[in-house]
């Protein structure tokens, strides 16, 4: 992974400004994320803390959180221990992905006590762990590792912490001159097999196969090359002169990169390949940069460049798991209905031809006379055709001449009432599809909070049995949760990501003369500027949001209406969501990621 020891010790050194701020305020948005509100010692910003199992990171971040309701209890217990608390260190151990945090505060007596805030950044055993230094003891950890799960450390209340096993490497910035390096590279690889970037991994702590990869690429050269045998066409029986300016070259670019580190020189890049596969690290991949067709993004801090480079990828991955069964309902019901649909239109095709079935029965009936009970068919001229064309027509020589003609009547009869009925069909089929492209439009861009209601909603309808255990029933609220966004002129926009929260902003919440939005002929949600009172700026901020949540939002100039709520309405028996309007204007925009980001946001 790009995160090694060495990225977690640039972002050791950018968090260092935060010793002596004060931790604000606590939020736990996610399962697996705190943020912390930094005040004070000039600083006033958000840090992130993910024990995520696939995107562990800590960084500062200008991203907005939607927060629970209800704080959970990891959550709840930080904030006793730690909300208003002074940052008194920020230091890394050794060089792994493990970062510890030193905070002081005063308990409910009044008395001084320290607290140390654990970070242990290493994938699917990533944790939180807040811990009291002078005994060791644990207070809590955000994932519990009962004996269950691990003998060897134990992670609950009240047990001793034991820091993650040493790896024995050694620490690059330690080393001092080039035998020092060299020696540790032969104690790495004794058997001397091992290729330059993976025996640059397995010596020194903190470096990843990505890092392993770039020294070794700022070291190429052919006598390097010829010495260690780690390139098709070398030599591998190189002369001690070609060995030695190897190990120069190694060197040279082993100590300017430790050197840089030391001294916080960071330039950090985001390097994306010709297949679309990213990649970050602080100092330039030039093994990958100096390929073709590829784009390298670069970035202040180490901060910014993980907030870019992880996005919002944490979430949407847990979001999916969450909500992949009902993603695959969704997709199952839709592609359901489609076949539905291609049928009916078969059947409407045949019903068209129910006109001669009526003919047929009347030129029976005019004929009748000619006709003898077990023919089998009768040719007769079609007096309705302009050129008198002869007709051959089918019987069931059980039936006489009259029940022939009443079968064809019936027939045209039956096929006549199934195009009444198949159109029907099919407008329930279409508002079928549509209503399940706009649940999955939802479900793509849901947060966790919102996977519930979207359940709870489908449950309602009848698509779903209620999965819930038996017992006294879960007292619905009264209303959802939603999302509101405070425009750059400070007025405030209501979002509605699901049709639960579509319904209650739409027909309860908002009031006659707000502004309501949604994009046109697509499905997404609905908007709400509250009050009339708003600029240009608020408007298309509006309209924005409304495009960044709907099927559209990777598109560009989105069209999307927007009227007085007094001109909205819900019809009769209509699906949940589901409105029509009019005296509508139309506005193109094209969302902005940076701007939405940069919109204050809170629960409501």
């Amino acid at each position: 992974m790009s995160l090694d020891g060495i990225v977690t010790y640039s972002i050791v050194k950018e968090l260092e400004r935060a010793v002596g701020a004060r931790i604000h305020k606590i939020h736990q948005p996610a399962e697996h994320d705190l943020v912390f509100s930094i005040r004070g010692n000039g600083i006033n910003g958000k840090l992130l803390l993910s024990a995520n199992p696939t995107y562990p990171r800590v960084h500062w971040t200008t991203s907005s959180f939607i927060n629970p309701m209800e704080a959970p209890m990891f959550c709840m217990l930080m904030r006793k221990y730690c909300e208003g608390a002074v940052i008194e260190s920020v230091e890394q151990v050794g060089r792994e992905r493990i970062i510890r945090i030193g905070v002081r505060h005063r308990d409910e007596l009044g008395d001084l006590s320290s607290k140390t805030i654990v970070i242990e950044l290493m994938g699917r055993h990533s944790n939180i762990i807040l811990m009291d230094p002078a005994t060791g003891t644990i207070h809590d950890g955000i994932h519990h590792v009962t004996p269950a799960i691990s003998t060897y450390r134990i992670v609950m209340p009240g047990s001793t912490y034991t820091s993650p096993p040493d790896q024995h490497k050694t620490d690059p910035f330690a080393v001092q001159s080039e035998a020092e390096m060299e020696a540790a590279l032969r104690q790495a690889d004794e058997s001397g097999e091992l290729r330059l970037d993976r025996k640059l991994v397995a010596a020194f702590s903190g470096f990843s196969p990505l890092l392993g990869k770039e020294l070794a690429y700022r070291a190429s050269a052919p006598a390097f090359e010829a010495a260690s045998g780690s390139t098709a066409g070398t030599h591998p029986h190189a002369s001690h002169e070609e060995a030695a300016k190897a190990g120069s070259a190694l060197w040279h670019s082993f100590s300017a990169f430790t050197a840089q580190m030391k001294q916080g020189d960071f330039s950090p890049v985001i390097v994306t390949d010709a297949n679309g596969k990213t990649s970050f690290y602080i100092t330039a991949l030039r093994h990958l940069a100096e390929q073709p067709s590829v784009q390298v993004e670069p970035f202040q801090s180490p901060s910014e460049c993980l907030e870019a480079y992880y996005g919002d990828k944490a979430e949407r991955d847990t979001v999916k798991q969450r909500a992949g069964d009902l993603i695959r309902f969704v997709h199952n019901e839709i592609g359901k209905n489609e076949k539905k649909v291609e049928k009916l239109k078969e059947t409407l095709e045949e019903a068209q031809d129910s006109e001669k079935y009526r003919v047929l029965g009347e030129l029976l009936t005019a004929y009748m006379h000619q006709i003898n009970r077990g023919d089998s068919s009768i040719t007769l001229v079609n007096f309705y055709d302009e050129e008198q064309a002869e007709v051959t027509i089918p019987l069931d020589p059980q039936l006489g001449p009259s029940d022939n003609a009443q079968r064809y009547f019936r027939k045209y009869a039956k096929q006549k009432s199934s195009i009444a009925y198949v159109n029907e069909q099919m407008e329930i089929a279409a508002a079928e599809i549509a209503y399940f492209e706009q649940v999955l439009q939802q479900l793509e861009h849901a947060a966790l909070a919102d996977i519930e209601e979207i359940r709870e909603e489908l449950v309602a309808q009848g698509y779903l049995r209620d999965r819930s255990k038996r017992g006294p029933k879960r007292k619905k609220q009264d209303r959802p949760a939603l999302a509101c966004y405070t425009s750059s002129e400070g007025v405030p926009i209501y979002v509605g990501k699901n049709n639960t929260q579509n319904e209650y902003l739409t027909n309860r919440l908002a009031s006659p003369s707000d502004t309501w939005f949604h994009t046109k002929d697509i499905p997404g949600s609905h908007v709400v500027i509250r009050g009339g009172d708003f600029g240009n700026a608020t408007l298309e901020e509006a309209a924005m949001l409304a495009a960044h949540y709907s099927k559209a939002r990777e598109s560009s100039q989105v069209p999307v209406d927007y009227t007085f709520i007094r001109h909205v309405r819900k019809p009769s028996g209509a699906k949940p969501g589901f409105v029509i309007y009019d005296n509508q204007k139309t506005l193109y925009i094209t969302p902005d990621e940076s701007k939405l980001k940069s919109l204050p946001v809170k629960i409501v």
